[in-house]
């Protein structure tokens, strides 16, 4: 009656890519759905979900998402819509603009920071600057 073995296609699903450790990706990632870096990225990460780097994530470039968790290593600035969490022992060494943003007094942040509404503003002028380009 109700066809429980067959999924809509119309169903939303629960998306997520592993960027697992050992795997080394060089270029830009972009995804639609929740991505977590185990690995190393050597590129820009994009996505409109939430971006986790794992204690022995590394990505060298910069970070765009609605939200980040990061407990490993990112060389590059990090613009996140809504939280932005620093977590463990990770190491960030770049500009930071986030909505909200949590920092462990055992992670390491070296670069300026921006915080608040303001930084929605400078999110989508940096979106619209990014498709000129394109």
């Amino acid at each position: 009656m109700f066809n429980r073995d067959k999924q809509s296609s119309d169903a939303p699903s629960n998306k997520a890519t592993l960027i697992s450790a050992g795997t080394e990706v060089r270029g830009d990632v972009q995804s639609d759905h929740d991505l977590r870096i185990d690995g190393a990225v050597y590129g820009h990460v994009r996505s409109s979900a939430r971006i986790v780097v794992g204690p022995n994530g590394v990505v060298e470039g910069d970070i765009e998402s609605q939200q980040a968790d990061i407990t490993g290593r990112v060389v590059g600035d990090i613009r996140v819509r809504d939280l932005l969490q620093l977590r463990g022992d990770c190491v960030v060494e770049g500009n930071l603009s986030a909505g909200k943003l949590q920092i462990e007094p055992t992670a390491t942040f070296n670069g300026q920071c921006q915080m608040g509404a303001g930084t929605i503003v400078q999110l989508k002028a940096h979106e619209s600057q990014r498709a000129a380009e394109v």
